[in-house]
C-alpha cells in the first residue's frame, strides 16, 4: 500500500528589521531595496560598492532575507532593540514582485573562506554581491540586487506587494510583553491587516523550556 506523503509547507522567507519599516511596507504595500553603503557589515558594503564601480551602475540597491528559523544572531545583529521586527514572507509570491524586472539579480549568498578566495587568480564581477565570508554562513541568507545604468542617482528602489503574502510578524523578543498587544492592535489597524498574525518572539525567555527544570527537581541525583 502506498505511503502518503507529507505535506510540506511553502518555503518561507524572514526580513528582520524594526518596527518604522515594518509600518512603512503595511501602509504602502511596497518593499524597498536600499543602498548597501548603510549596511554594518563593512566587507559587504565594500564588495557592494566595486560591483557598483567595476560595472558602472548608476544605483545598486539590496534587500537580503534569512532561509532558516529566526535564531539570536538574526535579532541581535539586524533587529537589536525593543522595536525589532521580522516580517515572514512566502517565498516564492515575495520572489514574485521581481519578475521581469531586467535590473534585478537574485540568488543565496554564497559562504566562502578567505583562503578559498586568496588561491583563485580572479572573481567574476557578478559574484561579488554574492559573497560573504564563512563565518557568516548560519546567516542563510537570499538576496536580491537591483542595478541599473543608464539612471539618475536616486535613494532606493521600491517594488509593489500584496499584504496576502506576508505570514505573520514577529516583534522583539526583548520588547515588554506588556506592550505586545498595543503594537499588535496598532498593526492590524492599518488598512488591509485586520487579521494579519502578530506575535512576540520568546526566545530569550520561554515558559515552556524555562518550566523543563521541572523534570530535573522530580529525577533522583546521582547520590540519591
Amino acid at each position: 500500500m502506498a505511503t502518503a506523503k507529507t505535506a510540506t509547507a511553502p518555503a518561507a522567507f524572514r526580513r528582520y528589521t524594526n518596527l518604522a519599516a515594518a509600518i512603512h511596507l503595511l501602509q504602502t504595500r511596497e518593499i524597498t531595496l536600499l543602498d548597501p553603503a548603510l549596511w554594518d557589515d563593512k566587507n559587504d558594503a565594500h564588495f557592494m560598492q566595486e560591483y557598483k564601480a567595476i560595472r558602472g551602475f548608476a544605483n545598486v540597491f539590496a534587500i537580503c532575507f534569512a532561509e532558516t528559523q529566526e535564531t539570536y544572531h538574526h535579532w541581535r545583529v539586524f533587529s537589536a532593540g525593543v522595536d525589532g521586527v521580522c516580517v515572514e514572507f512566502d517565498k516564492d509570491r515575495i520572489l514574485s514582485a521581481f519578475d521581469g524586472d531586467p535590473a534585478i539579480r537574485k540568488g543565496p549568498v554564497s559562504y566562502r573562506l578567505l583562503d578559498t578566495l586568496r588561491k583563485r587568480d580572479e572573481i567574476d564581477v557578478e559574484e561579488l554581491p554574492f559573497l560573504k565570508r564563512k563565518p557568516y554562513e548560519p546567516e542563510c541568507e537570499y538576496r536580491v540586487v537591483y542595478a541599473e545604468k543608464d539612471a539618475d542617482p536616486k535613494a532606493a528602489q521600491s517594488f509593489p506587494i500584496e499584504l496576502g503574502w506576508i505570514r505573520r510578524i514577529t516583534l522583539s523578543p526583548w520588547m515588554h510583553e506588556s506592550l505586545r498587544l498595543s503594537v499588535a492592535t496598532t498593526l492590524r489597524s492599518i488598512p488591509g491587516c485586520a487579521t494579519l498574525k502578530v506575535a512576540r518572539s520568546t526566545l530569550v525567555g520561554n515558559r515552556e523550556w524555562q518550566a523543563l527544570t521541572d523534570k530535573a527537581r522530580v529525577t533522583p541525583g546521582p547520590n540519591s
